[in-house]
């Protein structure tokens, strides 16, 4: 009876690490966040889960409404993205606030084992 304990034991350890070497990066917070209103920020920001590629990982800005008038996504030029010092927060600035609308967050990421992530989601400048 013991040998089996052991051995189930013994099996569901080695499950979990395998389970664990294929993790892929997630997104863990946002700034601004999903669904917020905030006031003009001049930068997003995203932190995953695991340390990122930096030559292959970005972040997409597009205007999806202004105040009174919906539209196809304006994608906003000059938007630059940049690794921060930790190595697992994506960074994109602007060159000055952005205005009154609702945008689209896209990013696409390779975390440092090679797996590669994409998503989106949306926030609304007051």
């Amino acid at each position: 009876m013991f040998r089996k304990t052991v051995f189930a034991v013994a099996m569901a350890a080695s499950a979990f690490v395998a389970t664990a070497a294929y993790a892929h990066p997630r997104l863990a917070t946002a700034l601004p966040a999903a669904d917020a209103t905030v006031a003009a920020p001049t930068k997003v920001q995203l932190v995953f889960t695991e340390a990122l590629v930096a030559q292959f990982s970005g972040i997409d800005l597009s205007m999806t409404e202004m105040p009174g008038m919906k539209m196809g996504p304006m994608k906003i030029n000059g938007v630059k993205g940049a690794l921060a010092a930790d190595g697992k927060t994506l960074v994109a600035t602007f060159a000055r606030p952005l205005s009154a609308g609702t945008y689209k967050v896209d990013y696409h990421v390779v975390s440092t084992d090679t797996h590669r992530i994409q998503g989106s989601y949306t926030f609304k400048v007051r």
